[in-house]
């Protein structure tokens, strides 16, 4: 009988596609494509709202090239304005746009939206709103920078948030906009992927921020040191430190006095003993000072005390109660108070949280002792 013929062979099933991961980028040495950081700009645009953000995350890149043999590059960065090209900035400088904003669709991470003068003219552009709100269903993070606030708000992105601007902007943006939330003492809000910081430089304690949420406290502090900028002035401080205060004065002797204040925080900072060094009666002195500098005399001496324990708490390792002493905070449950009213968070959170030495002794107040790498 004939042999029965062999067997076809089954043809092998194909191994399926691999799907593509989008953060690869072809021929990268890492395969892995930077997070892509774009900075929205336009003609009278605040010069540092633009460059200062984006420094940071560019010092990142290098950073982590130089000292964590990173592969690839951690961001890349660009600006868009209304088109393509050059444009001048408030300060006549010009800035290249390497593309207009209407080129660009999805990919970007993390957009930021710079403020200036020339926001007067912009925020309310049908076209640049219309691509603000279809970004803002794509990006991983959206952000304003000073008064770029205004573009996000007029957008409505911001309605129903706690956001921030430039300080002499919050109450505009409040009145204009009132179903935003405005905290004008913050220097950075927030709030799920939106993000608003207060003006100019607080750009950079946001990039900074940001920089932390993606690589860690470690690197956003050496990034911070390379850049010599503290590496956060926490959201939820004030925007303005007491020592800015003393700029406000108009005259020579209140001027004099806060300094003085500032510089002895644990003296006797009474009302009556302020106004014996200004040869004045305890009424007329406090008239004079809340007139001219539109706060009390005990608050502001209350923000100096506050403000050089907080500094002391981010920069020594004295103990608590040695701290309570140097600042004239009188004891541990006055400073306690004090901080959540004008921190928004207990001295001993606050130290672990942002204190560039050990917690001594484990011993806080009104907080706990463990070191945390992220807030």
């Amino acid at each position: 009988m004939p042999k029965n013929p062999p067997a076809r062979p089954r043809a092998a099933r194909a191994a399926p596609k691999p799907q593509p991961n989008p953060r690869i980028r072809p021929g990268s040495r890492s395969g892995v494509a930077p997070r892509r950081i774009v900075m929205f700009a336009y003609p009278s645009v605040q010069i540092l709202d633009v460059t200062g953000p984006l420094e940071v995350f560019a010092r990142t890149t290098r950073w982590l090239k130089d000292n964590r043999d990173y592969p690839g590059d951690a961001y890349s960065v660009e600006i868009l304005s209304l088109k393509k090209g050059p444009f001048r900035v408030s300060s006549g400088l010009r800035l290249y746009a390497d593309h207009g904003y209407q080129e660009v669709g999805r990919g970007i991470d993390t957009l930021l939206v710079a403020g200036g003068v020339g926001v007067r003219e912009y925020h309310k552009d049908p076209g640049i709103l219309r691509w603000l709100k279809q970004q803002s269903t794509h990006v991983r993070r959206m952000a304003s920078v000073c008064t770029g606030a205004f573009f996000l708000a007029e957008a409505g992105l911001l309605d129903g948030r706690r956001a921030t601007t430039h300080w002499n902007d919050c109450d505009t943006l409040a009145r204009t906009y009132p179903r935003v939330n405005v905290e004008p003492d913050t220097i950075y809000v927030q709030e799920g992927s939106i993000y608003t910081s207060a003006g100019v430089t607080a750009g950079i304690d946001l990039a900074l921020a940001m920089v932390e949420d993606d690589h860690g406290r470690d690197v956003a502090l050496a990034v911070a040191r390379a850049l010599v900028v503290f590496l956060r002035r926490p959201g939820g401080q004030a925007q303005f430190s007491a020592q800015l205060a003393v700029q406000f004065a108009e005259h020579e002797p209140l001027r004099e006095l806060q300094a003085y204040i500032l510089e002895h925080p644990g003296d006797d900072l009474s009302v009556e003993t302020l106004a014996r060094r200004l040869s004045m009666s305890p009424r007329n002195f406090a008239r004079v000072f809340t007139a001219e500098l539109a706060v009390t005399p005990a608050r502001f001496v209350t923000s100096a005390r506050v403000e050089t324990a907080r500094r002391l708490l981010e920069e020594s390792s004295e103990d608590l109660e040695t701290i309570c002493r140097m600042s004239g905070l009188c004891s541990l449950e006055s400073m306690r108070r004090a901080f959540l009213r004008w921190v928004g968070t207990p001295p001993g959170q606050y130290r672990e949280r942002f204190s560039r030495h050990s917690v001594p002794g484990g011993a806080t107040a009104g907080g706990t002792s463990r070191t945390r790498s992220r807030p």
